[in-house]
């Protein structure tokens, strides 16, 4: 280094330190963003269907859909729809695809169920339901969805399959 004649130990003290005090400003920054992350809520929602074939030889679908707020603030306004449920496909039997609850509280979980009957043999994909809810400290709509269901396979000719496996004897 050249010890220029207007150089000060003092200048080249905050020329070293400069560095330390940015990654200072920067951890301070992440640290608020994560604190005030930590006190939102968190929504997840788990859809689930079974099949569960009736003697007179139709089947029904029975739809549980529970919604979850694992954050740590309350939601309000909370409406569920589901309206992926083809009415070619499926008759409603028993409630509906939509409800809605003023308020979901931190930690606290809803459930939802209807039931469907199954009109023609095919393999059917359901999308997830969504979500909609309001967040006191944001404006905006808040928007979640469940789970998907897995395909699920309506009036189908369940075969079992037998294998038996011979040996030779020689």
């Amino acid at each position: 280094l050249y010890n220029f004649p207007y150089s000060s130990p003092r200048k080249h003290f905050l020329m070293a330190t400069a560095p330390l005090i940015i990654f200072t400003i920067f951890a301070l920054f992440g640290v608020s963003s994560l604190t005030a992350a930590a006190e939102t809520p968190f929504v997840l929602a788990h859809k689930k269907a079974s099949l569960l074939k009736l003697k007179s030889g139709t089947e029904r679908v029975s739809v549980s859909i529970d919604v979850y707020n694992h954050g740590s603030l309350a939601i309000y306004d909370v409406n569920l729809t589901d309206d992926s449920w083809s009415t070619k496909i499926f008759d409603f039997m028993a409630g509906n695809t939509f409800n809605s609850w003023e308020k979901l509280d931190a930690g606290s979980h809803v459930s939802h169920t209807f039931e469907l009957q199954s009109k023609v043999q095919t393999t059917y994909y359901s999308a997830p339901a969504v979500i909609t809810y309001r967040i006191p400290t944001k404006s905006r709509l808040q928007v979640a969805y469940s789970t998907p269901v897995p395909a699920l396979e309506t009036l189908a000719e369940k075969t079992v399959a037998y294998k038996l496996d011979l040996a030779k004897v020689t």
